[in-house]
């Protein structure tokens, strides 16, 4: 049987409007990504010695880019449900470096990733402006990394974090890895945090495949990114909020990963398992 991992998307080589497409947008929306970090940059020379860890002002900023990024990318953004107002953290399937616009452009939040990130060019440099939380794989630094995580919580940090572990063709939910919902089980946390999960689903051009916004495997990121640039039509993003959850309501990590996932793939229209 072949896994889908195997099964590649046929990508078309752009032609003279795609490329126009990819000129116009790739340079507009850099312009944009840029200029936000900036002034985010600059921002945060006032805001961390007055605010410390609490980031009032720079998080509008990542935000405003982000929505920024689909009026560029002409791509619609839908938005269903809200965003919870209470202290927790954020969990959601995993698709694609848009992954990281959606969320953003959804709400004010600060992304778990895993430390390689921290180390790739521009992307990473994007990252650490925006406060993500970096998580090496070293059990010698689980301990550290624990406090880290609680510290950035417990300063009212909502924390977003993809508990599949990898990102997937945009059309299926893989099994969610309980570890890092440890973090909400020390402490005391699980008495005053809250977990809400979302679904990110995309929905493909019209007569392309249906895995055309998905970016998993061993897939490139600069023809991934060039191809998104040089659709001519494309399709759409839905952010759908499900109501959040009292961690204190799931007796241990693995059932409160078990829901997440149970909502996050049952509301997700495209996912096969």
């Amino acid at each position: 049987m072949t896994d889908w991992c195997d099964i590649p998307i046929a990508v078309a080589k752009p032609g003279l409007v795609g490329w126009a497409l990819v000129a116009l947008r790739g340079l507009t929306l850099g312009l944009v990504t840029y200029s936000g970090l900036v002034l985010l940059l600059v921002l945060r020379l006032v805001e961390r010695p007055l605010c410390g860890q609490d980031r009032p002002i720079t998080p509008y900023i990542t935000q405003a880019v982000c929505r920024a990024a689909f009026v560029i990318l002409n791509l619609p953004l839908t938005v269903r449900g809200k965003p919870m107002q209470q202290k927790g953290a954020v969990v959601a399937n995993h698709s694609s470096w848009l992954d990281i616009f959606a969320l953003n452009a959804a709400q004010r939040i600060y992304f778990v990733s895993k430390a390689e990130v921290a180390g790739w060019p521009a992307i990473g440099w994007l990252a650490r402006a925006t406060g993500t939380v970096f998580i090496a794989r070293k059990s010698t630094e689980a301990k550290a990394q624990q406090e880290l995580f609680e510290a950035r919580l417990r300063a009212g940090h909502r924390l977003c974090f993809f508990p599949e572990g990898t990102s997937t063709d945009a059309i299926r939910v893989l099994p969610f890895k309980s570890t890092l919902f440890q973090a909400f089980y020390t402490h005391g946390l699980d008495r005053v945090l809250f977990i809400q999960p979302v679904t990110v689903v995309y929905h493909a051009p019209k007569g392309q495949d249906p895995r055309f916004y998905g970016w998993w495997g061993n897939m490139e990121f600069g023809p991934h990114l060039l191809s998104t640039l040089a659709a001519r039509r494309q399709g759409r993003v839905e952010v759908i909020f499900h109501p959040e959850v009292p961690v204190d309501a799931f007796p241990n990590r693995k059932d409160l990963a078990a829901h997440c996932e149970r909502v996050i793939r049952t509301s997700h229209p495209l996912a096969e398992g």
